[in-house]
């Protein structure tokens, strides 16, 4: 079950709850201790001096839980309960050149703008610009408004304790709370639900890698490629093919039985020399689809003025009334906002900012200051994935689920690309396209993923070395010290 994104009231009363039933908080403190513990070894896998500090909450309590588990001449753990007559340790701390900073001041429990002591405090860890660690929330940060209270510690990873907190998602945070990751099953009682009675439009949750245990179904021994599918690419023009050799090569990846490309003639000689396994012909007015497609995805590569204005009436025909699953990417999504789909059939897009803000009638930079609210105001029917920091995927029923891989090394021409013959091969297989929205969650997850992977590496990276490290099993993700399984 995915994790849910809570309030800073959901978070507490799930505390209370548990406390209720004889939780007791010394062992729920003690776990996060540990999983702290073992996400700073990780990031200082050659060692190196530690500065800790811990303030009164239980914020606090976990970093204190965390010290007692490090080796203890690597720490420098300062208590920090009145700012004033801390800041001298803090600095002391810091002149020590530590090569991590981990910050548990604050958490949730920050209630109103910082007073002058606390803004000299945080701004001091701030300019010394070493890497810091969050607990929970980034010190300064409002845990439900993402709104920095006079001044905010800036984080390089934030460490969400129990579940995320929905401030660490909007704009406002976006420049303190750097990647977020997530202890979870820390010992709360799962027996209560902090967002029972959640109306699904209201619902946001964190997608993780074990929500995929089990999507992809086992294939039968007698199995042959017609029972998987048969996914139909339009895309490539001149000046664009290498989009739709991306997307055919990642859609491979998926594996589908079968996948047919349709490009323009002038990219047919360049398209179809750099594929193998997939079906390549150039498109005319009298091209159809074969009779055992069962998804279109369309657009990656299709600059508008070289496509033919028959092809663009045959899309948009196609997304309004055709019975297959289509998936619209790039060029095609500005062809398709007036289109409104009036079947049962499944409906994709998968915009950027940018081209969110046309779909809507607004700025791209409007758009990024209400992601949440963008991508539930695009997927009216249709399912929709806000490409960018955590990548949205919104359900038509109004729930919003944010990834939690990807880097921004995915910021790079081509990747787009990648994710939408990605998804495109995964739904045109009917075991897959039955459960939509988990396939989607998938697809984002996987493409962050493998670029996770390729990151760990020395060298920079290209979009055809993330399709070779996309649809690998997810144990195949770095080890997670956070949630060890």
């Amino acid at each position: 079950m995915s994790l849910p994104v809570l309030t800073a009231d959901q978070m507490r009363a799930w505390e209370a709850a548990s406390w209720a039933v004889k939780v007791s908080v010394n062992a729920v403190v003690g776990v996060v201790g540990e999983r702290l513990a073992a996400r700073i070894r990780s990031l200082l896998p050659n060692g190196g001096r530690i500065l800790l500090l811990a303030g009164k909450g239980h914020n606090g309590d976990d970093v204190r839980a965390a010290a007692a588990r490090l080796k203890a001449s690597d720490i420098d753990l300062v208590n920090v309960h009145d700012p004033i007559t801390a800041i001298d340790r803090v600095r002391t701390g810091l002149s020590r050149s530590p090569a991590l900073v981990v910050d548990g001041l604050f958490g949730i429990g920050l209630r109103g703008p910082l007073s002058a002591p606390w803004v000299e405090l945080l701004e001091l860890v701030n300019a010394a610009q070493y890497p810091v660690l969050a607990v929970d929330v980034p010190s300064g940060i409002d845990a439900n408004t993402g709104e920095p209270q006079g001044v905010a510690i800036v984080a390089r990873w934030t460490i969400a304790v129990g579940a995320p907190k929905i401030g660490l998602f909007l704009a406002p945070a976006a420049p303190f709370v750097g990647r977020v990751e997530v202890a979870s099953g820390i010992g709360l009682t799962p027996q209560f639900d902090p967002i029972a009675g959640a109306d699904a439009s209201a619902k946001l949750t964190w997608t993780e890698s074990p929500d995929f245990l089990g999507l992809y179904p086992t294939r039968p021994v007698a199995a042959h490629k017609g029972d998987f599918g048969h996914l139909v690419i339009i895309a490539g023009s001149l000046g664009y093919h290498g989009a739709a050799v991306l997307a055919a090569r990642a859609a491979i990846r998926a594996r589908p039985g079968l996948i047919t490309v349709i490009t323009s003639p002038e990219t047919y000689l360049p398209v179809a020399s750099q594929l193998t396994g997939v079906m390549v012909s150039p498109w005319n007015e009298s091209t159809g689809f074969p009779d055992n497609a069962t998804a279109v995805l369309v657009g990656p590569g299709l600059a508008a003025n070289n496509v033919p204005h028959w092809l663009r009436d045959r899309i948009q025909e196609g997304w309004g009334a055709s019975p297959l699953t289509w998936i619209a990417d790039a060029s095609a999504l500005d062809w398709l906002r007036e289109v409104k789909p009036n079947g049962s059939a499944q409906r994709v897009w998968t915009p950027h900012p940018g081209e969110a803000g046309r779909l809507l009638g607004i700025s791209a930079r409007d758009v990024q200051l209400d992601r949440i609210g963008a991508s539930r105001r695009l997927a009216q029917g249709i399912w929709t994935l806000l490409k960018g920091h955590q990548t949205l995927v919104a359900s038509p029923a109004g729930e919003v689920h944010i990834n939690s891989s990807g880097n921004a090394g995915l910021a790079q021409g081509g990747t787009g690309d990648v994710l939408a013959g990605f998804v495109g091969g995964l739904l045109a297989q009917p075991a897959l396209a039955s459960k939509v929205g988990t396939a989607l969650r998938y697809a984002v997850w996987d493409h962050g993923a493998a670029a996770d992977r390729l990151e760990l590496l020395p060298a920079p990276w290209s979009p055809d070395e993330l399709i070779a490290q996309m649809g690998l099993a997810s144990s195949a993700h770095p080890a997670d010290p956070l949630n060890p399984r």
